[in-house]
């Protein structure tokens, strides 16, 4: 093998190996906030939220944790998927409007299943303000997304529409709470 040739093969091992530790750190990422929404959901989904007055398209218990999983994964790829593509202004953007998403997103969980727990109703609309939030920042990662990777956008898809149905369940629990 030529001297040449070595070298382009070094600076790809490295290119693989960088872009496989991105992939990692956008799972790990979305571990922790979904790990930290897990924690926090726990003692109140067998607690107040067990016995708080929901609507009747409430999924059983068990459906959330295998749904929110695959959800992760999916954001997990797309925001590396926008990672890979060349420095830009467009990925820069797209990178923090998925950054800010995430923070709303960890900021969920405590209101609702948290200030559930601690104030009742108006913690659940405290909730419901934050989801809404999250609607929007939602939308905005996609458009975003979508300036610098469509296949990217698309992965995020399932994810509004899942938040947008989270909202119309925030929404209704609130209600019913009063």
């Amino acid at each position: 093998m030529t001297q040449t040739r070595l070298a382009t093969t070094a600076v790809g091992d490295r290119s693989a190996l960088r872009s496989g530790a991105a992939l990692l750190g956008f799972l790990a990422l979305s571990l922790l906030v979904g790990g930290v929404g897990a924690i926090v959901s726990q003692p109140a989904i067998e607690g107040w939220y067990a016995e708080a007055a929901k609507p009747m398209w409430t999924p059983p218990n068990a459906a959330f944790g295998p749904v929110w999983t695959v959800l992760y994964l999916a954001m997990s790829v797309a925001a590396w998927l926008v990672w890979r593509r060349p420095a830009s202004r467009d990925r820069s953007r797209a990178l923090t409007v998925y950054g800010v998403q995430l923070a709303v997103n960890a900021a969920w969980s405590p209101a609702f299943f948290g200030l559930g727990a601690l104030i009742g109703g108006p913690g659940l609309w405290i909730a419901l303000g934050i989801i809404v939030a999250l609607d929007f920042a939602v939308l905005a990662t996609i458009i975003r997304f979508g300036d610098v990777s469509r296949a990217a956008a698309a992965l995020l898809v399932p994810y509004w529409l899942w938040v947008l149905y989270a909202t119309t369940l925030n929404a209704a629990i609130a209600a019913l709470a009063g």
